[in-house]
């Protein structure tokens, strides 16, 4: 046999595939060399992938983001019981997620599966800010004590790393899945953690505003030793339950959430998807919020008003609504559905002068939106960047029609 033919022979790995997927759960070291030998192989972004391969990766995105959510929903309850410990529960199931983003990414980076150039970079972008993040945070809260506040500039940080990493993810996946159901239900499924990932700053004021009243009533759900060092840095229970303007809340659930509502309904183009998104977002926080009450962690208000605005959302779209004028309509449903739920239970703090600037603000931010998707550069920013050919030792694998137009 000649070198020549050598070199584009199909290579076999030495170890053999899992007979099932229980026999790979049962050899979990068998399994990785497995997986090693057969696919971490050097090869450019937009290296062929089959179908299947393709949905064992974004599964794996899937299952990575669970465990991140899972934990960033058990944190923010913990931090309102418990003192921060830099390895409590909820920041290992965090970490976890956050191992297997890593994992990940660096299987993309040097096999250039399932993403192209740009998709690649943002997930390499996302991950390095994430990690950059992570010491900052704990320095930050080294030196300025408790500062559980989700509006901190450390974790900011966090949150937009997260934010680019899925964005990357939801273009690779975007670009290379075949149309049909299952890329419609991971798209959704990968919105769902960019909404979740988008709402998560919120958070403290809807735990803050219960826990708050909670305190007040003599029946708080605080640990003492959580009180007793807010005390100490000179902290009220108000600075520490409710650290930001009551503007904070509305402005942000209208112009970072219903914003994100709108990029994910122009993206994956199903009519209902704004709401879908918002409704599994509402019903994944009442189930969890109700495990955690169930187990003694402080309970949180649903910002209800999310669904309103949704479903708007995917009316103006269908109706094709000019988004400088949608903006405006939205933001009036959102209040409605505010002030709805203030009658009926308690919500944040809300200044309800601020309203007509947050509508303002999403009607230009919709209106921008609209300017952007229309023209030639998004156009061109649609396709792959670079794609890459097969590697040495390659099964030839037909090209799948994947893509998608926002629509």
């Amino acid at each position: 046999m000649s070198s020549s033919t050598s070199l584009t022979s199909p290579s076999r790995p030495s170890v053999p595939a899992p007979a099932s997927p229980g026999d790979a759960f049962r050899h979990p070291v068998a399994l990785l060399r497995w997986l090693w030998q057969a696919y971490m192989t050097p090869g450019r972004p937009g290296r062929p992938t089959s179908p299947d391969e393709l949905r064992w990766i974004y599964l794996a995105w899937l299952g990575a983001f669970a465990l991140k959510m899972l934990g960033s929903s058990w944190d923010v309850s913990w931090h309102f019981k418990w003192l921060r410990d830099d390895l409590a529960p909820p920041h290992l199931l965090n970490s976890a997620g956050t191992a297997l983003v890593v994992a990940l990414v660096v299987f993309h980076s040097y096999s250039g599966r399932g993403v192209d150039r740009r998709a690649l970079q943002l997930m390499q972008a996302g991950i390095g800010t994430f990690l950059v993040a992570i010491p900052i945070d704990v320095v930050n809260h080294r030196v300025n004590g408790l500062d559980i506040t989700s509006w901190s500039p450390s974790h900011a940080l966090l949150y937009l790393g997260t934010a680019i990493m899925l964005a990357g993810a939801i273009r690779g996946w975007w670009l290379y899945a075949a149309p049909g159901r299952l890329r419609d239900l991971v798209s959704l499924g990968l919105w769902l953690f960019f909404l979740e990932n988008v709402m998560f700053p919120n958070q403290h004021q809807e735990y803050g505003v219960l826990s708050l009243a909670a305190y007040r009533a003599g029946r708080t759900t605080a640990e003492p030793q959580l009180l007793d060092f807010a005390a100490s840095q000179g902290q009220t229970p108000v600075q520490f339950m409710l650290p930001v303007p009551a503007w904070v809340h509305p402005a942000w659930l209208v112009c970072a959430g219903l914003l994100a509502l709108v990029v994910a309904r122009r993206a994956v183009g199903l009519r209902w998807t704004a709401t879908v998104l918002a409704g599994s977002y509402l019903a994944y926080r009442a189930v969890t919020g109700l495990l955690l009450d169930a187990t003694g962690f402080p309970p949180s208000v649903l910002p209800l008003m999310l669904l309103a605005g949704a479903v708007l959302i995917d009316l103006a779209v269908l109706a094709r609504v000019p988004g400088w004028l949608a903006g405006l309509a939205v933001t009036g449903g959102a209040a409605v559905g505010a002030f709805v739920q203030s009658a009926l239970d308690v919500i944040p703090p809300w200044d309800w002068w601020a309203l007509p600037v947050v509508a303002v603000g999403l009607a230009v931010l919709w209106g921008g939106l609209d300017l952007v998707i229309g023209s030639w550069r998004f156009a061109r920013w649609q396709a792959p960047v670079a794609p890459g050919g097969p590697a040495v030792g390659d099964t030839p694998i037909a090209a799948g029609e994947g893509g998608a137009s926002f629509r």
